[in-house]
């Protein structure tokens, strides 16, 4: 492999998804990293800790010595393995430690000593986190942002992803945004979310430029919370209203969070397991809103949801859950929306379906 340089050129990195390498222990990976990196840990959580008390008590001299004496062996051997095979993998990457300094170093020197020269990034995980919050706080200030809103169910994602300059806030937090809006996989760590939106953020800057789409969040998605200052710009940004037909929201309520969603945890946890963890999905969303629907209210949805359940799991047919899915539109999230909406009249640039929206920003000379 011919030798090339460390580097400092964090913008490149995240326009261009270089692989990385992150040697930091699991506890520090899996706090925050980075979209592009895979954990190739020096030291595993436990010899991290023991090596840090001995620094702590005798020393950086120790500590090394320390570090030497439960790296060795074949342990040492397996981790080289796996930092070879990445550098094999990815020619084109970097690793990191922390800081750029002695785990970084010495994951290198034992690298080049198996023959192979692979670079690091100057600086570590901190200039890199720290690159990627100036970044999102100069994105944040100084873009233009377009806010897509609509009521619930009018697919605001699938017109997003259409849109000529999107950021996806869901996607990146892997939640709907809603009491029903878990996924089957677990969301990101905030850093990680924090490090998500801002390379997305970038890259609508760098790769395609103009006014920035967003969809219409509240602070929280699922966990994961927006930046202060994010949330204050699109709370004064123009709006795009999608709308759609009753019957098309509630057919789009029904193929995200009934049909999509038991493939998912049909796909996951295999036929009876999936089956009862996405009867309690639902149920347990439903239950969350429960002090904000009233208790009456709370249980006839309760009932016609356990129905559609019931019913689907015998014939497999989903069409009962429209029933409370109609019911749950319009008497909770559409007094809602329209209360909110009544707050934002004076932003609305265009208001229309799907192909009006998309058509509107095409020629609006705003893409």
């Amino acid at each position: 492999m011919a030798t090339r340089p460390d580097t400092d050129d964090y913008l490149s990195l995240f326009l261009n998804d270089v692989p990385l390498m992150d040697v930091r222990a699991p506890v520090e990976f899996t706090k925050g990293s980075f979209p592009c990196a895979i954990n190739a840990p020096l030291m595993n959580d436990e010899e991290r800790r023991r090596v840090g008390i001995c620094y702590k008590e005798k020393g950086q001299d120790q500590a090394i010595e320390l570090g030497h004496q439960l790296v060795s062996g074949d342990i040492k051997s397996q981790r080289l393995e796996a930092w070879k095979r990445f550098a094999a993998q990815h020619p084109e990457g970097y690793l990191f430690c922390f800081r750029g300094g002695l785990r970084s170093r010495l994951t290198q020197q034992w690298i080049k000593e198996a023959g192979i020269d692979y670079p690091l990034v100057k600086g570590g995980y901190k200039a890199l986190r720290r690159f990627l919050i100036d970044s999102l706080e100069a994105q944040i200030a100084e873009g233009q942002f377009r806010v897509l809103s609509g009521k619930t169910g009018t697919g605001k994602t699938r017109v997003l992803q259409q849109l000529p300059n999107p950021v996806d806030l869901e996607g990146l937090a892997n939640h709907r945004g809603s009491s029903f809006g878990r996924q089957v996989t677990p969301q990101p760590s905030q850093i990680d979310f924090e490090n998500r939106l801002a390379v997305a953020m970038l890259k609508a800057h760098h790769h395609i430029g103009g006014p920035i789409y967003l969809e219409d969040e509240s602070r929280l998605v699922g966990r994961c919370a927006l930046p202060e200052t994010l949330k204050n710009r699109m709370g004064e940004a123009p709006l795009l209203i999608l709308e759609r037909p009753l019957s098309d929201r509630i057919q789009i309520i029904r193929e995200d969070y009934v049909e999509g969603m038991l493939a998912d945890y049909l796909g996951r946890d295999g036929e009876q397991a999936g089956w009862i963890n996405f009867r309690d999905y639902l149920l347990s969303a439903l239950d969350r809103i429960r002090k904000r629907l009233g208790g009456e209210r709370h249980q006839h949805l309760r009932n016609l949801m356990e129905d559609a359940l019931d019913h689907q799991h015998d014939s497999g047919e989903t069409d009962r859950h429209d029933r409370w899915i109609q019911a749950l539109l319009q008497d909770y999230y559409d007094p809602m929306y329209d209360y909110q909406l009544g707050q934002k009249e004076g932003r609305i640039l265009v208001r229309g379906e799907p192909e009006e929206l998309l058509d509107w920003a095409s020629h609006s000379g705003c893409a």
